[in-house]
């Protein structure tokens, strides 16, 4: 008998969470304060949190969710220094020309959402290579809110219905709701913002009306699997009553 040895004992893998939501939707905030935390420049957060990203799809695919809808860069980001608004452009530019083929391979259709307005012309051919080669998939849809502002979406939306002719009278959520960029999708069952801060800024503010929402102060490149199955954990443990009550809840 051997003295000192621990039993083989194998680890029971983890049960999956009870309920997964179908549409999460994440606002990756804190790559530059993670960076400074670090002693790090700010483009390295950045390039840590697109290798973070990568890390999430994959996890969001071994969970079952079917949609994810990822906030990478706002309306209002046009606003940061030059230097960083290039790097962020050739960021996204790179990880589409390194990563198309992998996402492709694990059934990821990618979608962009917003404007490509101001968006540099090599890039805006990029991001169309990688709808229409990813279009057929339907293991995970990846919507990429890039140039994308939720109030500048509503009224996206409300011009397109006025240019079409459509009367006010026949103006309703639903018909409204077909002119967002993501009209044939269900709404985000759970945002998360990572980072601490507490607030939306700007991100699916009509889609998000009746959507949990989990702030985590992780930074985004900190972000992993656990921290995801913990979001998914805590929005098992909430109720959605749509402005219902428990009553009605529970006799429906």
């Amino acid at each position: 008998m051997m003295i000192g040895t621990a039993p083989d004992v194998t680890e029971a893998a983890p049960t999956p969470p009870q309920y997964v939501p179908k549409h999460i939707a994440i606002i990756m905030d804190g790559n530059g304060r993670w960076a400074k935390a670090r002693g790090l420049p700010r483009a390295e957060g950045h390039r840590q949190g697109t290798e973070n990203l990568r890390r999430i799809i994959r996890a969001c695919v071994e969970f079952g969710v079917e949609i994810l809808t990822i906030y990478a860069f706002s309306t209002e980001n046009w606003k940061r220094p030059p230097l960083e608004v290039r790097l962020l452009m050739s960021i996204l530019e790179t990880v589409i020309q390194r990563e198309l083929r992998e996402l492709n391979d694990n059934g990821v259709q990618i979608r962009h959402i917003g404007r490509l307005d101001h968006v540099p012309a090599r890039l805006q051919k990029e991001i169309a290579r990688a709808c229409e080669f990813t279009r057929n998939n339907n293991r995970l849809i990846l919507n990429v809110a890039f140039n994308y502002g939720g109030r500048d979406e509503i009224v996206h939306a409300v011009r397109r219905i006025i240019a079409e002719g459509i009367p006010a009278e026949q103006v309703s959520e639903d018909l409204i709701n077909s002119y967002m960029y993501t009209g044939d999708l269900p709404d985000p069952d759970l945002i998360i913002r990572t980072s601490g801060e507490l607030r939306v800024s700007n991100f699916l503010i009509w889609q998000g009306a009746y959507s949990e929402y989990y702030f985590t102060p992780t930074y985004w490149p900190d972000f992993d699997k656990d921290q995801l199955r913990k979001a998914i954990d805590e929005y098992n443990r909430r109720t959605r009553r749509f402005g219902m009550t428990d009553e009605q809840m529970q006799s429906g």
